[in-house]
């Protein structure tokens, strides 16, 4: 391909945590890669979607109906929103946002590749580096448990000191 492409980013959230996966990017979602996204979402070792209930999405086209009896078939439950109903998927807008906001709106991406690597070093910091003020300020997934009060100050930086983590030197 040329030119200009438009890549899709599928995405799961488990909305308890405000845990972030992503499920697959691709320039055009078809049947196929759906049913095998699917698979690997409720995958019974490693799946992102393991022991959950439910999954509420929006009407696109991508989420077929043999994506949907994938999903019915371990037992998840598949919401579909109504049509242009964004207020009753906030967690999903919010964090479309977000990584246009901190990400994807301050970066040229030239291929594939490079937008892989943003999407997923901001995955990446969101989950684990990233303090959340709907949990309390806290982190999805820290690394540390709890920050040693003295030390030196590091800096962490990631997509080329666009997002920055600091924290101290354990002792």
């Amino acid at each position: 391909m040329k030119g200009l492409i438009r890549y899709h980013v599928l995405f799961v959230i488990k909305l308890a945590a405000r845990e972030v996966q992503i499920a697959g990017i691709i320039p055009e979602p078809h049947g196929e890669w759906m049913k095998q996204i699917g698979r690997n979402l409720t995958d019974c070792i490693d799946g992102f979607l393991k022991d959950h209930g439910d999954l509420i999405h929006d009407q696109g086209s991508c989420f077929t109906k043999e994506f949907r009896e994938i999903l019915k078939a371990t037992d998840l439950k598949t919401i579909r929103l109504p049509r242009r109903s964004a207020n009753l998927n906030s967690f999903a807008e919010r964090w479309v946002k977000t990584i246009k906001e901190n990400c994807l709106n301050r970066m040229i991406l030239i291929g594939e590749n490079s937008m892989r690597s943003a999407v997923e070093n901001f995955v990446e910091h969101y989950n684990t580096k990233r303090a959340h003020q709907s949990l309390g300020n806290k982190m999805i997934k820290p690394r540390i448990e709890k920050m040693p009060p003295e030390g030196k100050i590091l800096r962490d930086p990631r997509l080329g000191g666009m997002l920055n983590y600091y924290h101290r030197k354990a002792a």
